[in-house]
């Protein structure tokens, strides 16, 4: 008799109900953020120059930064020995809480830096303990013959969020700052919802036979022991850390392409418009084979098009715009690549004891070269100028994933998302037949 098919994911309502919740919150959360350094560098550039300006969006990173860098040994424990929904709802109804004062301070015109500051660092503390909760339940709410579909439509619902974000942050943003605000507040209640019409999800039994902070280490230990995991969360990092463009989009958009908040809109829309040809193609024919060479490869295209976007700033007023929105699709696509890949061999080699640590770490990474990488965009623009940094940080990339390449044979050979012991079980179950 021929196989039975595969369900697809979204037969499953509990999966259904996450994807809608992980997909509103994720772009509320990046929409806002842009429309946070969008505002932050205004209110700077009243007083300060350009580059004193784009130092504050540098110290926002940091204080979305630090506090998910501290937090990180704690929440993915957390994440392992709780109901993760019960993590999520919570999460979600404190951010609810402090969008919902900037969008008030903003309409009522008192908004300011030191505001701004402090919904960063609320942000950095609610994503330190979301995250790896929302990034842990998703293998647990499908059979496991569904696993890969299922991962792939959640990282492509987490990479578009993070790139459709931004720019629904800068058309709403368009139109009054303090709707950009209100949006997201709503998307977050949207994902509140969801959240809630969550049934039980099966979770492993908690791990009694080690102290909280034994097992705090053992999540490190284990990304460290396991050289592929270890693989793509450090390209990932350091790549995405020197290569961050969408840091500087502000001051490309005010400043160097003279282009307003509308024209932020359209730069940060434009990785979207990669990211979601890419998430489409992965939801209905999902990466199979040489996973490992191809996650390199997307790497470098994206250091290729930080630097092009970067250039955009040497080339004619009627021409820059279009080159720049062109290597933004590029840039968006490759991300989407590399994430869908990167997250697919997370998820896959990790046992559920461990995925909420894991998550935690990876988060972590994700953090550093999201938020930290603005830091160091923001910091290095300061120092050299907006246009040397992005290029400089387009070239790095490029540098580090040849490196890597180098340093970890395990990403170059790794041929499918299957752990090793399943492949090596698999065929020998195939000779038995």
């Amino acid at each position: 008799m021929p196989p039975s098919p595969v369900p697809h994911p979204l037969t499953f309502p509990n999966f259904r109900a996450y994807i809608v919740a992980r997909l509103a919150a994720v772009i509320a959360q990046n929409g806002m953020m842009i429309v946070i350094g969008w505002q932050a560098y205004n209110i700077a550039r009243e007083t300060m120059s350009t580059q004193a300006a784009a130092a504050q969006l540098g110290l926002i990173g940091l204080a979305q930064f630090l506090p998910l860098f501290f937090l990180t040994p704690v929440t993915g424990w957390v994440a392992d020995h709780f109901d993760r929904r019960m993590i999520v709802r919570a999460t979600l109804c404190l951010m609810i809480t402090g969008i919902s004062l900037l969008a008030f301070a903003t309409y009522e015109g008192w908004i300011d830096l030191p505001m701004i500051f402090a919904m960063a660092v609320l942000v950095g503390i609610v994503r330190a303990f979301n995250g790896p909760a929302f990034g842990a339940l998703a293998p647990n709410l499908v059979p496991k013959a569904v696993l890969p579909n299922a991962i792939a439509i959640s990282s492509v619902a987490w990479q578009g969020g993070a790139i459709v974000g931004p720019a629904l942050g800068g058309y709403m943003y368009a139109i009054q700052p303090w709707v950009a605000y209100a949006a997201s507040a709503s998307l977050l209640t949207l994902a509140l919802l969801s959240m809630l019409t969550m049934g039980t999800v099966p979770q492993s039994p908690r791990d009694t036979s080690k102290r909280p902070i034994a097992q705090m280490i053992d999540g490190l230990s284990y990304v460290r022991r396991n050289r592929l995991v270890l693989a793509t969360i450090t390209l990932d990092l350091f790549a995405v850390l020197l290569a961050g463009a969408t840091a500087l989009l502000p001051v490309y958009a005010k400043d160097i392409l003279h282009v307003g908040s509308q024209g932020l809109g359209h730069l940060a829309a434009a990785p979207a418009i990669g990211a979601a040809v890419t998430a489409l193609w992965f939801s209905f024919r999902p990466l199979k084979n040489e996973v490992g060479l191809k996650m390199l490869a997307s790497v470098l295209v994206f250091g290729v098009a930080t630097i092009t976007f970067g250039a955009t700033a040497f080339i004619a007023a009627p021409y820059a715009m279009p080159v720049a929105l062109g290597a933004m699709v590029v840039w968006g696509s490759a991300d989407m690549f590399s994430v869908y890949v990167r997250s697919s061999l997370i998820q896959l080699h990790t046992p559920d004891q461990m995925r909420g640590r894991v998550s935690s770490v990876s988060q972590l990474t994700i953090s550093a070269s999201n938020e930290l990488g603005e830091a160091e965009s923001g910091f290095l623009a300061a120092l050299i100028g907006p246009v040397a940094a992005v290029i400089a940080g387009g070239v790095g990339a490029i540098i580090i994933t040849v490196v890597w390449a180098r340093l970890f044979p395990e990403l170059r050979l790794a041929r499918t998302f299957d752990p090793p012991d399943e492949r090596e079980a698999d065929y020998s179950q195939e000779k038995v037949t």
